[in-house]
């Protein structure tokens, strides 16, 4: 459910992984012409340029088409847009079926994740919701370069029955049951990276950025802890490994969007240059606001919030950051 860059990606996945299986992928692309692009050259050239589709997969603008006698339902939509697009369609799930989540953002008002919200609305136990994430840069794995994930569920035998779904030659899935522990990993990683972006379009180097994607982890490391998650789900895939990629690639939405910012860029200019959702853009006062709840340190995420709400300036985040009461480095708050 999605016709973007890594719903569509994920299909690819997945087709790919259950091809000689004889099992068929369909996508929802909110607009007919992708769905005719799909069908009848078999790419998606918005999202993914000249990237051939395998031929087990069809895509329909009509979600009934598409869900129905669905066993696995992955969902692929902008996190706060979840609600409303889920509460359209829920009732065209199959009774069975399994829903994954490939969504990385928290959703404001609420401050639920994706699977929470996925929950509330479809009214679906937690053995029948799974996540994914980890390091997954759509257009990479488009290429077929290979890279691991991590699927997760409360129930081990749905999440080894996803993984298996879409293990292809070049993706990797590996499974855990710390659902939290992956979301939030997931979540926050988009708001450091924008904190990485602003450091590199104000033309900080190396140092810089890695202090702050070390700090990162650190703070993601308390919220998830404060929370129930464990902390050797963020030293994997979806913490560490979600991180590095994020923060480090250009192919990054929210990299991208930080830097333009550390550009002299406003906000709205940013919004209008992405053809693509930068998630940690939506997400942080959420993040931010779950923080203060639980009483968990996160400094930089503060940072890019005030910086996003137009509280203080790009050029003023690294003083107010380095500004900071001394302290141990292992410290958790």
């Amino acid at each position: 459910m999605g016709a973007g860059s890594w719903g569509t990606t994920f299909a690819k996945v997945m087709a790919d992984a259950v091809a000689e299986q004889g099992i068929s992928v369909q996508i929802w692309a909110r607009r007919d012409d992708a769905a005719h692009e799909i069908n009848e050259r078999h790419t998606n050239s918005r999202y993914l340029r000249d990237t051939k589709l395998p031929q087990n997969i069809s895509a329909s603008s009509d979600r009934q088409v598409v869900l129905c006698g669905a066993d696995l339902v992955v969902l692929a939509i902008p996190s706060q847009s979840l609600r409303a697009e889920l509460d359209g369609f829920k009732d065209l799930i199959e009774p069975d079926a399994v829903v994954l989540s490939l969504m990385k953002g928290l959703e404001r008002g609420t401050d639920l994740r994706m699977s929470q919200v996925i929950a509330e609305v479809a009214e679906l136990p937690e053995n029948r919701i799974a996540v994914l994430s980890g390091p997954n840069l759509a257009m990479e794995i488009a290429r077929e370069q290979p890279t691991a994930s991590v699927v997760a569920c409360t129930d081990e035998q749905t999440a080894n029955w996803i993984a298996q779904l879409c293990s292809a030659p070049y993706f990797r899935p590996y499974t855990n049951d710390d659902v939290l522990g992956v979301e939030l990993g997931g979540i926050v990683k988009n708001i450091i990276a924008l904190a990485v972006g602003m450091c590199d379009g104000m033309g900080m180097g190396d140092n810089t950025k890695s202090t702050v994607i070390t700090r990162g982890l650190a703070e993601t490391t308390r919220l998830v802890l404060a929370l129930g998650g464990r902390l050797d789900t963020l030293a994997g895939l979806s913490g560490l490994g979600d991180l590095v990629a994020t923060c480090s690639s250009s192919l990054s939405r929210n990299n991208t969007a930080g830097r333009l910012l550390g550009q002299g860029l406003f906000l709205d200019e940013v919004n209008d240059r992405m053809s693509q959702t930068a998630e940690g853009i939506k997400s942080a006062r959420a993040v931010f606001d779950l923080s203060r709840t639980h009483d968990v340190d996160m400094p930089i995420t503060e940072a890019v919030v005030m910086v996003l709400e137009g509280m203080l300036s790009v050029e003023n985040m690294a003083e107010r950051l380095l500004a900071r009461e001394l302290k141990s480095e292992g410290e958790l708050q």
